[in-house]
């Protein structure tokens, strides 16, 4: 009896087809390749005739040479960050293309001498926030508050927190830890719950390197409490930094807890750190924002080396400083009647049997910003077993769930993506 394996195609013959030569050229010849290996192990053990080998291997290829996958947002968290937090705007994508190759990002054309990097980016930043003196950018925000710490603390001295701000900002890494782990002393003032300038005050002495003030961005503590404001932490001896976590440039409306870089400064703090990839909603990166004399202390460095930002994220948050309303924003803007408006679209687009129905939703802020505002908003209810098979979708939709239904909520969801979205559900709206 022949053997079977002699009829599987050999790799060259299936690498041969113009579909897998132009996937090649596009995904590379080891992506593709391995594709072309699986689909003939499973000619091998019977599962697909020698003819479809090719088609296997076509119908396998990844849409791209990441692994990463394009999902649809419809948990109801704006900044979720599972999902990789803040979408970038078109502009910020086409500033990420235009960097992708050879640019001036170091260069004077005019002179074609060395250029400060990033000039453009760190002009558009200044411009945003007319109260700092100065601006620098790093990586994330974590690095922009090592930064300060390394640099300020590099004699020896202490950092003044609150107790209650020592805080963990997710995955188990905490600020304490982090600042500990590039030199600070922590001089820990108050309780857990309250603490007073009073506190302050004694703890500041000559052996102070700068009063840290934390946001507690992703908890909030109710009851017998109390905080000092920036205003009257600037009155101290000591230099103080306000890490306001979220990136918010300016007073929200819908945020009004939630603290920003231009109050904090307005309010006298030598230096703000934040976060670019949350409320502001541009690229993952660090702000440091304040003094002139303090930022271009960090800048020049040697340690801010290690945390310099590249090319790509200094396009894509220029773009996002000077473009279009970024889809962060944007989704903070609009009104629970145009959710409706989208829901009630998409639901009578979607197949009877789903019973999908229009309800009200509560969405939240997320990337750990203000936990405790409830953002009105609407989803569609589907049956909770259709969560999975979402998820599994070709262009995978991932909703939440919540008394035992799979609610689709549109608060994080572009007005562009709403055609998509349907056209997932329908995909799989087979009965369950």
């Amino acid at each position: 009896m022949p053997d079977p394996r002699r009829a599987v195609p050999r790799t060259d013959q299936v690498l041969a087809d113009p579909r897998l030569r132009e996937a090649a050229e596009r995904l590379g010849p080891d992506l593709v390749k391995r594709c072309v290996v699986a689909a003939q192990a499973r000619c091998r053990s019977g599962e697909i005739a020698p003819a479809d080998v090719a088609d296997e291997a076509v119908a396998t290829l990844p849409p791209g040479a990441t692994t990463l996958r394009r999902v649809v947002n419809a948990t109801g968290v704006l900044v979720h960050t599972n999902l990789g937090r803040a979408p970038l705007s078109p502009a910020a994508v086409d500033a990420l293309r235009t960097a992708a190759g050879p640019t001036d990002v170091e260069l004077d054309l005019a002179t074609a001498r060395r250029g400060r990097r990033g000039r453009g980016t760190l002009e558009a930043l200044a411009e945003q926030v007319p109260a700092a003196e100065a601006v620098h950018v790093v990586n994330n925000g974590a690095a922009a508050l090592a930064l300060v710490t390394r640099v300020l603390c590099r004699d020896g001295g202490s950092v003044v927190i609150a107790r209650g701000e020592l805080v963990e900002i997710g995955d188990g890494f905490r600020i304490p830890e982090l600042m500990e782990s590039v030199g600070a002393r922590l001089r820990e003032v108050g309780t857990t719950n309250r603490v007073r300038l009073e506190d302050y005050e004694r703890a500041v002495d000559d052996d102070t390197a700068f009063v840290l003030k934390v946001h507690p961005s992703n908890f909030s503590v109710r009851g017998f409490t109390s905080q000092v404001p920036a205003g009257e932490l600037a009155t101290l001896a000591a230099p103080l930094v306000v890490d306001i976590g979220s990136g918010l440039l300016r007073r929200h409306p819908r945020l009004p807890d939630e603290p920003d870089a231009t109050s904090a400064l307005e309010a006298g703090a030598d230096l703000v750190t934040a976060s670019g990839d949350k409320l502001l909603g541009g690229p993952q990166c660090g702000l440091l924002l304040g003094r002139e004399p303090l930022v271009e202390r960090l800048r020049r460095d040697p340690f801010a080396r290690a945390l310099r930002v590249d090319k790509l994220t200094l396009a894509a948050l220029e773009a996002t400083l000077t473009g279009p309303v970024p889809p962060v924003p944007a989704a903070l803007a609009r009104h629970v009647d145009d959710l409706r408006t989208r829901a009630e679209r998409i639901a009578a687009s979607l197949p009877d049997h789903l019973g999908a129905e229009v309800v009200d939703s509560d969405a939240a802020v997320g990337g750990g910003g203000a936990p405790d505002v409830v953002l009105p908003s609407v989803a569609i209810a589907l049956p909770e077993a259709y969560a999975v098979a979402l998820r599994a979708a070709d262009l995978p939709v991932v909703g939440r769930l919540e008394r035992g239904r799979l609610l689709l909520d549109l608060f994080a969801v572009d007005p562009a993506e709403d055609a998509d979205l349907a056209e997932a559900v329908r995909g799989v709206a087979e009965p369950v």
